[in-house]
């Protein structure tokens, strides 16, 4: 049979690949189950699932036992099989690490720390903050972690409930029952979205925050948010028209 005039079809390599929620079930982290957030991470993941990538976990899991926790560890190793895995604990969890996943023991608001990760890493494709979850901790390493995220990279913030705790279960999360106060996570970061169309402000000397110009979309789920990285700077035609055609309507003087 001649099939010269066919054209072959490659197999998309990701179609039988198991699902993120799959991997989530078979070792049995909470992100699927208990929160469903494995059905939003492959609306972000699933293209960046074959690249080979620095993913970095903050919170392993597992409290004071050295064996316990790295649940999700494992299931980032599997789903992402060419990247690095990478986890931070203020516990030891060494006893977690093989060939693609590293742990490191540490506080996720110790700056000195943090920095030491991002050169030992040798940078970060994509951040999950599962950590403490108190909420000024929450902010505090967002804003020194996602200055040091590769462009295009992502930063995830799980567990966004506590933003409404202020205390539960004998611990003190700071957060608020009134939902439009801003020390919270889900404050914080709300107050973010105005600065996706920064170049739409008329304001006389705005200058963009690092912010402004480095998020590009940002995503709110249930008790989760998923933010992307890049160079935010799209330009204004619109607003710059009007400008023009307002500055062409003015009288000369005299």
């Amino acid at each position: 049979m001649n099939n010269s005039g066919s054209a072959s079809k490659k197999a998309d390599p990701l179609k039988s690949a198991t699902s993120l929620s799959d991997l989530a079930v078979k070792y049995g982290t909470d992100k699927y189950g208990k929160h469903y957030y494995t059905q939003h991470y492959e609306t972000h993941f699933r293209k960046l699932r074959l690249r080979k990538l620095n993913v970095l976990e903050i919170g392993v899991g597992g409290y004071k036992d050295p064996r316990g926790g790295g649940k999700s560890l494992r299931m980032w190793r599997d789903y992402f099989p060419h990247a690095r895995i990478f986890g931070i604990d203020i516990y030891d969890k060494r006893p977690h690490d093989e060939e693609r996943i590293k742990t490191f023991q540490g506080s996720q608001i110790d700056t000195e720390f943090l920095e030491r990760v991002c050169r030992e890493t040798g940078g970060l494709d994509i951040i999950i903050d599962d950590g403490c979850h108190i909420n000024s901790h929450v902010i505090t390493t967002f804003k020194f972690l996602f200055p040091r995220l590769k462009d295009d990279g992502i930063y995830a913030v799980e567990d966004t409930q506590t933003s409404y705790w202020k205390k539960v279960g004998g611990t003190e999360w700071g957060g608020s029952s009134d939902p439009s106060a801003t020390e919270t996570t889900m404050g914080y970061f709300k107050s973010l979205t105005d600065g996706l169309n920064h170049e739409e402000f008329v304001r006389a000397k705005y200058e963009p925050t690092y912010f402004d110009s480095h998020i590009i979309s940002m995503h709110f789920y249930h008790n989760l948010i998923v933010i992307r990285k890049g160079e935010n700077n799209e330009g204004s035609p619109i607003l710059e028209r009007l400008k023009r055609e307002f500055e062409s309507m003015k009288l000369p003087p005299g």
